[in-house]
Formats: C-alpha cells, structure tokens, sequence
C-alpha cells in the first residue's frame, strides 16, 4: 500500500469517526433530557390561517431519540423545525398533519373560521433557539409559516401552567422492553371509562397492546416497543355520538361524527389529552374508546383512535398506519367531505399512494418485471392477500388518478400491510430505535 493510500484511509477513518462523535455528543450539546411541550391554537379557514401562541411546558424526560433528531421523511403538510439561533442550524424536525388540515377541506372550512388546538413536543433546548413552524405550501414545497425565539432561561421563571389532569397512579406498564431513547414509546389513553369501569379499562389496555403489536410489522418488530397505559377515568362512561343524541362528559371529550362521517371518532381536545398523558415517555398516542359502535380516525404525528368495536383488531392497526406511518388512506369514498387533500397534478407525499407525477420517488422499483403500469385490476386475489405489487387506480378516496400499490391491503380493505406500506412504518420504527 503506498503512503497516499494509506493516508486517504486515515483521512476516511478519522471523518468517519468524528462523525459518529458529532451524533453522539450532538443532543448533549444542544439539549437537556427534557420535553419542551408547546401548546397553541390554530386558527383560520381555507383562504387563510395562523397561528396563536398559547403556552409552554416542561416535562422531565425527552422520550425520543437522542441521535436521529432531523426528520428524513417529506411527509405531512406541517413541520415543526428548532434552528440553534445564533446559527440557524436545524436541530431538530419532525412533520406531522392536524385536525385543521382535513376541516380546510369541509364545507364549513370554505370560509367559516374555527379554532383548533394544537400541541408539539420537541426537546428541550439548552440555549437560546428558534421554534419554527413550517406549512406546505400550494406547489407542494414547505415554507415558513410562523417562528419566534424561545430563551429556555427566561422560560424557566414563566412556567406557570398546571396540569388540570393528574395521573391518579404509576402507569401502567404494557410493554417495557428497555431505554426510551431506543424505543418506540406508545402511550394509551382511555376514553370513555367512567368510576365503575377500572377492571374494564385495566383489561382493555391488555387487548389494545395486543391489537397494537398483533399485526406485521409490528409483530415482527415487537422487542422495539414500549407500551404505557394511563390509568385515568372520567366522569361518564361512553362516547360522545351526536347523531344519536348521545352527550358523554368524558376524559378527552371525542365524539363521533367529526366532519360530519359518522365512524370519524376523534378528539378536539389536545391540551387535555397531553394533560392526561403528563410526564409517561411519550412519541405515539393511542386513544381506546370504551364504545362497541364502530368507529375510530388518526392524524400523522398526531394520534390515532379505535372503538372497542369487534373490529378494533383491524381498526387499530390501519390508524396506526397513518398516526405512526404517515400513510394515506388507499379506499375510494369520494363523499368524504375531505377527500379533496390530494392533488392529482402533484405527488402525493404519502408514501403509498401516487398520480404517477414523480412515480420514481415512490416504489417504482419493488415492482416485478413485467408488470404493466397501471396494473389492471386482479379480483381473483384473496382478499386476505395482498397480491403483486403494481400501480392499482383507486386511492386516497378517488376512483381515477391516484393508484395504490396492492389489490388488497391494511390501508384499503384491513388486509395485511403491503411491502410498500410496511417497508415505510420499518423506516419509521427506526427512526426511533437505531
């Protein structure tokens, strides 16, 4: 070997170590193993939106990873991005959607203005930064929406917030399988319980982490998991149903019927909702309704939410596939009042779906040779099966212009998670683990 050689190895090595280095010392140097939680308001309609300042929060434990901090998906049409402020290097980054995105799209969002709580957890910064929210914008690209500087000092003699809920004792441990930072941490919140339902909610916590973990990949990527239960109840058993007349003063206040689809069960009520969830180690939530009516709904980033329905098994799972994955929902139902999101003269950002406008970012090569795109439809596969992958028209609630990858999957028909769908939540699995 001669002396150039061996000295370009030496160069090699020594960048590859100081990399390493940088990711490992890079959380210690900016942040402390704390959770900044922000709380806020957005506010508008379709032509216009912003956002309100509400409150900030410190919570003593940063349940994320501590070396993969920069989010590597372009998915959701928010981001939340902290920029060092002397800097302005990105420090951390995480996308995600919200309840608002999807009201913009309902009649009422054409110009009625409504009000929507909001609540991100980033981690908590050791010195001055700039909290930045981030909007995608018509052409499909992120820009900045609002930012403000945020001085973790000053904050410190400001924090004068209460928590209006108090976890009434220890979580319950589900599933514990090691460190935080190297975990996918899911926390259940029940909805819906009221005083008499203790042993209920204790059993159904049981059966949701089943649920949770029943299905690949999760099954296979189990031993990654952390799951919590958080043992509170309400006032009132049951849910919120207002096309049935039904009023529930429960724990986080969902209720069927949002937007008007009488299976969307969700939750405007996110302070109170990471009240409930308080300091348990915290990336994904999961709401378990104590109601045996169909129904359930999750937003990316956000939270996802099942009925106790005979179906949860399967219901839970496929809102997985969007709070968790980012995933777009592969069914055609074009009198969703929201099923407007996907423009079909760009590509989708969900990773599942695609207009054919930027096929090649999409999974373009997993399919086989010789299968024709589009792929004409094959209803000879079973429908437990997913079938060869392909270019399927038929997704994101449209019959014409948006294809899926499979005849049948998790995301379309609560079939098992295609290889498209499931290579994206393996993706996401890591971001939390490695």
């Amino acid at each position: 070997m001669n002396n150039k050689r061996a000295l370009s190895i030496l160069v090699l090595f020594l960048c590859c170590c100081f990399s390493l280095e940088a990711q490992n010392v890079r959380f210690s140097k900016y942040f402390s193993d704390a959770t900044l939680r922000i709380d806020y308001h957005r506010v508008g309609n379709r032509k216009c939106e912003k956002i309100v300042q509400a409150n900030h929060e410190k919570i003593d434990l940063w349940a994320g990873s501590q070396t993969r901090l920069l989010d590597p998906f372009d998915n959701g049409d928010y981001r939340i991005v902290v920029k060092d402020a002397s800097s302005g290097r990105d420090l951390y980054s995480r996308g995600y959607n919200t309840l608002f995105r999807e009201y913009r799209d309902t009649p009422q969002g054409a110009d009625s203005v409504a009000s929507f709580e909001e609540v991100v957890r980033v981690p908590w910064p050791k010195h001055t930064v700039e909290i930045c929210f981030m909007k995608r914008g018509e052409d499909g690209k992120m820009y900045m929406h609002y930012r403000y500087r945020f001085d973790p000092d000053s904050a410190l003699t400001q924090l004068k917030r209460q928590s209006r809920l108090r976890i009434q004792s220890e979580p319950v441990r589900l599933q514990y399988k090691g460190n935080p930072h190297k975990k996918v941490d899911v926390v259940i919140v029940p909805e819906g319980y009221g005083p008499s339902d203790s042993l209920k909610m204790i059993r159904d916590f049981h059966s949701f982490c089943d649920y949770l973990l029943g299905q690949e990949p999760f099954r296979s990527r189990r031993d990654d998991f952390n799951v919590w239960g958080v043992p509170l109840m309400g006032e009132e058993s049951g849910i919120s149903d207002p096309g049935k007349g039904v009023e529930v003063n429960s724990l986080v206040g969902s209720s069927y019927n949002t937007f008007g689809a009488d299976r969307y069960l969700m939750t405007m009520h996110l302070f109170r909702l990471h009240d409930a969830i308080g300091w348990i180690p915290c990336d994904h939530i999961i709401i378990m309704a104590n109601s045996a009516t169909y129904g359930g709904g999750a937003i990316y980033n956000f939270y996802a939410m099942s009925s106790l329905n005979e179906m949860a098994f399967m219901i839970l799972p496929h809102e997985l596939g969007h709070s968790i994955g980012g995933l777009a929902d592969e069914y055609v139902d074009e009198q969703l009042s929201y099923g407007d999101m996907h423009a079909k003269d760009q590509e989708p950002v969900e990773p599942n779906i695609t207009t054919l406008v930027d096929f090649g970012s999409k999974w373009q090569a997993m399919i086989p040779e010789g299968i024709p795109v589009p792929t004409p439809e094959d209803e000879t596969v079973p429908r437990n099966e997913n079938g060869p992958i392909g270019v399927y028209e038929g997704a994101g609630y449209h019959a014409k212009g948006i294809y899926r990858p499979a005849m049948h999957c998790m995301m379309r028909d609560y079939a098992p998670f295609c290889p498209v769908c499931s290579r994206r939540l393996n993706e996401v699995f890591d971001l939390y683990v490695k």
